[in-house]
């Protein structure tokens, strides 16, 4: 396969899949869901067209003999560090808020979400997933949001948050509900 960066930008994350009949590489298998997700495809079967419409090109480019089907994609997609893949693409598309910009951070919980444990669909819906979420304002970009402990609240999630996001010279934006002075001064 080529040195091409997006590849390059997935190279050594953890391939949860099983060895055998592991056809194509997890970091192919992520650049391409990338490019087509960017290509405006939005689904598997979408995907799958769109990586047989552009089969000849594809292969060339990345220097492969096959290209993964979409299910193969599915199925990496669901084993794969979803937090451990947003930190790579930000890091691959530059995209990190610089001095003197302003971070809008909100806490949203999903609507109808839950949690399956150990890929059982028979088991317990858990309470709704909440997302603390980063959106750097000038450059009209959301940071990858970070989900909150089952048990806690935003509140509790943003402080945290902040810190891994503090640079000197940020502006730091959310709404009254995280305003409570306790959790400011502890900032």
């Amino acid at each position: 396969m080529s040195d091409i960066a997006i590849v390059q930008a997935f190279e050594g994350m953890p391939d949860y899949r099983r060895k055998q009949g592991r056809r194509h590489s997890l970091s192919l298998c992520l650049a391409l869901f990338t490019l087509a997700v960017a290509a405006g495809n939005q689904g598997f079967l979408a995907m799958g067209d769109w990586l047989k419409y552009h089969e000849p090109e594809l292969k060339q480019l990345f220097e492969v003999k096959s290209l993964p089907s979409y299910s193969a994609i599915r199925r990496v997609l669901l084993e794969v560090n979803y937090q451990d893949y947003a930190v790579r693409l930000s890091r691959f598309l530059g995209v990190s808020p610089e001095k003197g910009q302003t971070i809008s951070l909100d806490g949203k919980t999903l609507k109808g979400s839950y949690s399956v444990q150990d890929n059982n669909p028979k088991s317990e819906p858990h309470p709704a997933i909440i997302l603390v979420t980063a959106y750097v304002v000038e450059k009209n970009l959301i940071l990858s949001p970070r989900q909150v402990n089952f048990g806690s609240n935003e509140i509790t999630a943003l402080p945290e948050f902040i810190k891994d996001l503090a640079l000197k010279g940020m502006v730091f934006a959310f709404d009254s509900l995280n305003t409570q002075k306790k959790r400011l001064i502890s900032l």
